[in-house]
């Protein structure tokens, strides 16, 4: 089994201590080379050992786990956000290729983080397309939690073998299949993505975007008409028909008044 070296940079020392417990007894493969109370400390942790993840508070005093990153090569790292950040921050997060654990932490979340944090860096130490797209995802991520923002305007989509960047406004419906979900943007361009429909839909909590059916999502953007014609469906600007289900049917009018009106 591969070892990875890691720290924790955290201001309360009960969460240290509990992560450092959980890592010794869940995660075998993370091997922790020390904990830092302030930013100025986990600094010196990185000049003293090679280090592959870090597990870092966003809230800390004097200076957040943002400035800290400013201040480092982040993209050489693998980084695991600890945080009790309010839903705006949490959708930002969840929005990029970086993976978080929520004060209290959990041990089931904390090996899942590790796994997803461990695969990305092997990802990235193999590519240096995937190493600059994770740099952009964590500025991405910190221009998003800084504006306070509630709407996304980008997301890290991961796929089997790495991860790409877009822009919301680019995707044209977004299509079920199984527990992966497949993107579809203006260009013809499509993405396999490995998040659940329903997932997407949480994040694209926007008026542009309303979901016509269990399988389906569509950018109001580009939509090019309705038809009822042996069936309702949908028909957006690539010419491409996406049935609304019976029950979505008067919520999916309504919602296209609605945009209409705020975009006159």
């Amino acid at each position: 089994m591969k070892n990875y070296n890691a720290i924790i940079i955290d201001d309360e020392p009960k969460v240290r201590e509990g992560i450092r417990l959980m890592l010794a007894q869940y995660c075998p493969e993370i091997r922790l080379c020390g904990s830092a109370e302030s930013a100025a400390e986990g600094r010196e942790l990185l000049k003293a050992n090679k280090i592959d993840l870090i597990f870092l508070d966003i809230s800390m005093p004097e200076e957040d786990g943002f400035a800290f990153l400013q201040s480092i090569p982040k993209e050489n790292y693998g980084i695991i956000f600890i945080t009790a950040y309010e839903e705006y921050a949490l959708k930002a997060i969840k929005a990029s290729a970086i993976d978080y654990l929520l004060k209290p932490v959990n041990a089931l979340e904390l090996k899942e983080a590790v796994s997803k944090a461990i695969k990305y860096f092997e990802i990235r130490k193999e590519s240096n397309e995937f190493h600059n797209l994770y740099h952009e995802s964590l500025d991405n991520l910190q221009s998003q939690v800084t504006s306070k923002n509630d709407q996304i305007t980008k997301i890290t989509v991961a796929e089997l073998y790495g991860f790409r960047i877009i822009n919301v406004n680019d995707l044209m419906y977004l299509e079920a299949d199984s527990s992966y979900t497949i993107l579809h943007l203006s260009g013809l361009d499509k993405i396999v993505a490995t998040r659940s429909l329903g997932e997407f839909e949480k994040l694209l909590d926007h008026p542009m975007f309303f979901r016509i059916h269990k399988s389906a999502i569509i950018n109001l953007n580009f939509l090019k008409g309705y038809s009822s014609y042996e069936g309702n469906f949908a028909e957006l600007t690539d010419g491409t028909r996406i049935s609304i289900s019976r029950r979505k049917l008067n919520d999916f009018r309504e919602a296209v008044s609605r945009f209409s009106k705020s975009m006159s």
